[in-house]
């Protein structure tokens, strides 16, 4: 019990200088450390530990940006307004969507019926060309 005290004790200082280190990294930087006072544990016990106090760092995953809205091409009014379409092929309405793959993107392109949501045509691709 008191090893585990030790250990969470100086994992909680490390963690004021480092504090979205995760597990592994927080055992490597504190190995010298424990080495001196004569603590040896092991990565999956240190994980575990960590685990059960709490104290692991969650991992962030980044997204990729698909949307670049700030860019030299002219931006075209909305032509549609308030307009309500009343009966199905009075107005279709286009959007590419973004699909990621192991590779990277595919891009969907759909043209729909705005009043009956009916998807009129489809294209998917490896590009926008």
């Amino acid at each position: 019990m008191l090893e585990s005290d030790i250990l969470l004790t100086v994992s909680r200082e490390a963690r004021k200088d480092f504090p979205r280190m995760g597990a592994n990294k927080l055992l490597l930087y504190l190995r010298p450390k424990l080495d001196q006072i004569g603590l040896k544990i092991g990565r999956d016990a240190f994980s575990a530990l960590l685990a059960d106090h709490r104290m692991l760092v969650k991992r962030i995953r980044s997204r990729r940006k698909t949307t670049f809205s700030h860019h030299r091409f002219y931006k075209y009014p909305n032509l549609i307004g308030e307009y309500v379409p009343s009966s199905p092929n009075q107005l279709w309405v286009s959007d590419i969507t973004y699909i990621e793959v192991g590779f990277g993107f595919i891009y969907l392109s759909l043209i729909t019926d705005a009043c009956s949501r009916r998807i009129a045509g489809w294209n998917l691709a490896q590009d926008l060309a």
